[in-house]
């Protein structure tokens, strides 16, 4: 029994100590792989550190014993579902899942955690479709999520106010995932994404568009492995130097890889082209070298992993570190659970109380959430089911890459030590070309002078317009004047009137009286230009109609009025309905930009201020649709009374009177397309209407007026005599004729009366004596040949007195001196005294005269004498 008591001593310590030592069974999900090949043989040394760590803790950590069941995942959703079914089945009750190397599995698995009863602890960054924590609230991860690289590169393209970047993209799932989350945060962000390429193979292809973009900060998303492709083909496409930055995100911690795999580009060509270049990295260990949690520090623990990894021949996973650390989270968390659940069965009220699954999953939660230690990656504690941790910012100077600085994700701060940065030229890269703002304006000297041009021509016009109506008040039958003239000078003051309110922007006024100046300007333009046109056009139209149209009544010729009141409506509805529909609006016109000789990123956008609505070519169309035939029927009546003389044309030789028609039509047209042509240049465009403008009514005012005021501040009456004279010898002419008309007409009609008489007589004389018809006969004869005679001469007068008018007007030949006239007033009268008496005499049947059905030039009355009735002739 001594022996037997002495054994139980030695032996019960033992007993106790393996009683003490509770199992924690987790099941432990990765991939194994197939064909003989592990795909997390690198894991597992990480994994057995772990746990022999574990071993060594006291308690509470000392009392329990994780114990790992591996499921082969295979990376296919529907065998690791049926291996973790099959796990829970057989038992024994498992409360955490250790693992998820697979995207795809992890998130399904991730899905039905809730449902399980199960948490999950993972030692791969998340993806950003695992960031739904409303759907995931079981996942944990070592790892930090993708979203946080993401963060680190908006914050810091921030930092440098890069706000245009384009991406480059590896086509593969999961990096194309965290490009389209990198997509939503440059967004919200407000960085300009500039353009988004993917490629597979070739990258030059993507890289060739973004420089066709002129994208200068390159964000990429690909593996390792295609760094060199990447980087020989930028060197190719000229991609690198001071005026481009590179900036590589990558979801795992890895190091530079140049050069490693075999490229068309040399190692020097590769190193040339990754200078400078950015990388944001997870980093893999502590920085610090001070032990942790396990009483390993970050560098022992790597010699540890190492010597192990190099005992089993697998190589170095990159994710190991934080497998390590994910062990000792889940053994904190069961450790932690299993604590409160017993300290609760023994102070309970109720002796041996049970704790529900779904207490349990509770206590899970609040166990994670209030994890803290320091791993070997770092300080370990998790915020809204993410790790929080510190992303590397490294720049690649040289050969090799230099710790620039990092961005920590508990407050989200990028720090930068600015004097381990190397950047290619003077500063960091610009995001796009520089483009400076310059505004063109009209200089205030060029609107000053302009502006005393348009005020002088106003006063010239003002003071033209006084003498004309002083002139119709106190002269108002003396020629030199016309009723039209008032009118005319109107639309020319309109129109100057205009410069005015040109060449003006917002540096000089506000923008409301800006967009009134915009309406103004348009009104005095328009209606200066259209009553302008519209006098000229009847003016010219009176002269043309003299010259080669015969009017039947002069009534038409007093309609002139009327078409100028329509031209004038037409205008006035088109200005109307343009500033009732669609006003003018003062806008800022974009204009191309310009290189700067001194620096190739800098170039000069050229801005300037326009009036402009919505639909200005509409109503620019309508304008010029209606006044551009008008303007083509102005010239063609100008060329055709080009000839015209003053006694047609009034004051003005027609010459004078189609010049200025001319002008009017052409300094029109060559405003329109003046105005089209210089619309990027305010001060050109300025100067040239302007001096069209003002040029094309000081013409009219010196061609037109110019005459006029010279005949009515002459002090003599000899201005005009001329056309006096020959205005008043038409109106004898005029008055001749319509007396001899009458006379004719009274003639003729006796001469039918007397013709009836005749031939009663001769009917009874014949019945009476046949013996008198022979010599009737022979007399009748010679009065005949007599007849035949006069007709002719009468003809000829007719002739000279028909062409007289139209000599007179000056619309055909000359005319010749009026002492050499053959159809002056006296000689007509004088013909017609001797004339008119024969040709009575001729037609007396008593004297043997012929009948009027002899001569045929009597039966067509017009043609002896012709009845003007136009009378704007001859006044």
């Amino acid at each position: 029994m001594a022996r037997f008591g002495t054994l139980l001593l030695l032996v019960g310590p033992m007993l106790v100590l393996a009683r003490v030592r509770q199992p924690l069974p987790v099941l432990f999900m990765v991939p194994v792989g197939s064909d003989g090949e592990n795909l997390t043989a690198g894991l597992l040394p990480a994994v057995s550190l772990a746990l022999q760590d574990l071993e060594r803790q006291t308690a509470p950590l000392g009392k329990y014993q994780v114990q790992l069941q591996q499921l082969d995942s295979q990376c296919d959703q529907a065998k690791a579902l049926k291996a973790l079914f099959d796990a829970l089945w057989a038992g024994p009750k498992y409360l955490l899942i250790l693992g998820g190397a697979c995207p795809s599995v992890t998130s399904l698995i991730a899905r039905a955690l809730p449902s399980l009863g199960l948490l999950q602890v993972s030692f791969e960054a998340p993806t950003p479709s695992l960031s739904n924590r409303k759907w995931y609230r079981h996942l944990f991860s070592t790892a930090p999520p993708v979203r946080a690289v993401n963060l680190a590169t908006v914050k810091l393209l921030q930092r440098y106010r890069w706000r245009r970047v384009g991406l480059l993209t590896q086509d593969q799932p999961g990096l194309t995932e965290m490009t389209r989350d990198l997509t939503r945060q440059l967004l919200r962000a407000d960085v300009q994404l500039a353009a988004a390429e993917r490629f597979s193979g070739d990258a030059c292809g993507g890289l060739r568009r973004l420089q066709d973009e002129d994208v200068r900060i390159i964000v990429g998303h690909f593996e390792d492995g295609s760094v060199t492709d990447v980087f020989c083909c930028a060197f190719r496409l000229g991609l690198f130097g001071p005026r481009y930055q590179w900036i590589l995100a990558a979801g795992r911690p890895s190091g530079w890889k140049l050069g490693w795999q075999p490229s068309s580009c040399s190692a020097s060509s590769l190193l040339t082209a990754a200078d400078g270049s950015f990388r944001l990295q997870v980093r893999q260990l502590s920085s610090t070298n001070t032990p942790g949690v396990s009483e390993r520090t970050p560098q022992g623990y790597l010699e540890s992993y190492l010597k192990q990894l190099n005992q089993e021949g697998s190589e170095v996973y990159p994710l190991h570190a934080f497998a390590y650390d994910a062990v000792w989270v889940a053994a904190q968390v069961l450790v932690q659970v299993k604590e409160t659940v017993k300290l609760r069965r023994k102070f309970s009220s109720l002796r041996n109380v049970s704790v529900g699954e779904e207490d349990e999953g509770k206590m899970l939660l609040e166990a994670v959430k209030s994890t803290q230690f320091e791993g070997v990656t770092g300080p370990v504690s998790f915020r809204n089911g993410d790790r929080m941790t510190v992303i590397e910012l490294i720049q690649f100077q040289g050969a090799s890459g230099v710790l620039v600085g990092e961005f920590n994700t508990s407050h989200q701060q990028v720090r930068v030590l600015n004097q381990l940065l190397r950047f290619k030229g003077p500063g960091p890269a610009r995001d796009q070309t520089l483009v400076r703002q310059q505004h063109l304006r009209v200089g205030l000297l060029l609107y000053c002078v302009l502006s005393a041009a348009a005020a002088g021509t106003i006063f010239i016009t003002l003071m033209v317009l006084c003498i004309v109506i002083i002139a119709r008040w106190r002269w108002p039958r003396r020629p030199g004047t016309s009723p039209q003239d008032e009118l005319l000078l109107l639309g020319l003051l309109l129109s100057s009137a205009s410069v005015l309110f040109s060449g003006l922007d917002r540096t000089s006024l506000p923008d409301p009286t800006l967009e009134i100046f915009c309406s103004v300007r348009l009104w005095t333009l328009s209606l200066g230009h259209t009553v302008g046109l519209a006098v000229l056009l009847t003016r010219t139209w009176r002269v043309y109609a003299v010259c080669s149209v015969q009017l039947k009544n002069q009534n038409q010729l007093q309609k002139t009025g009327r078409v100028q009141l329509w031209i004038l409506l037409l205008d006035l509805l088109v200005l109307i309905s343009w500033q009732v529909l669609d006003p003018l609006r003062r806008e800022v016109l974009q204009h191309q930009l310009e290189d700067v000789a001194a620096d190739q990123d800098v170039v000069v956008r050229f801005s300037s201020d326009c009036c402009s609505s919505a639909n200005m070519e509409l109503w620019l169309t309508a304008v010029c649709g209606y006044k551009a035939p008008l303007l083509g029927l102005g010239c063609f009546q100008a060329w055709n009374i080009r000839a015209a003389g003053a006694a047609v044309s009034g004051p003005v030789s027609g010459q004078l009177l189609a010049l200025c028609m001319f002008s009017l039509t052409g300094f029109s047209a060559s405003g329109a397309a003046g105005s089209l042509l210089t619309s990027s240049d305010p001060t050109a465009q300025f100067c040239l209407c302007s001096i069209l403008i003002l040029s094309c009514n000081l013409f009219i005012l010196l061609g037109l007026f110019s005459p006029q005021v010279l005949c009515l501040l002459s002090s003599n009456s000899s201005c005009g005599t001329g056309e006096l004279q020959q205005v008043s010898e038409l109106q004898q002419v005029s008055e001749l004729q319509q007396v001899s008309e009458l006379q004719q007409v009274s003639e003729l009609q006796q001469v039918s009366e007397l013709q009836q008489v005749s031939e009663l007589q001769q009917v009874s004389e014949l019945q009476q004596a046949d013996t008198g018809v022979e010599y009737l006969r022979r007399r009748n004869q010679d009065l005949r040949s007599r007849s035949s005679q006069l007709d002719v001469q009468i003809e000829t007068v007719a002739v000279e007195l028909s062409a007289t008018p139209q000599q007179e007007t000056g619309c055909g030949a000359a005319r010749p001196p009026a002492e050499e006239n053959v159809n002056s007033p006296e000689r007509v009268r004088r013909r017609l005294s001797m004339q008119l008496p024969i040709l009575h005499h001729s037609y007396l049947p008593v004297v043997g005269g012929v009948r009027s059905s002899s001569s045929s030039l009597f039966g067509e009355q017009e043609v002896v004498a012709p009845r003007h009735q136009d009378h704007f002739l001859y006044s």
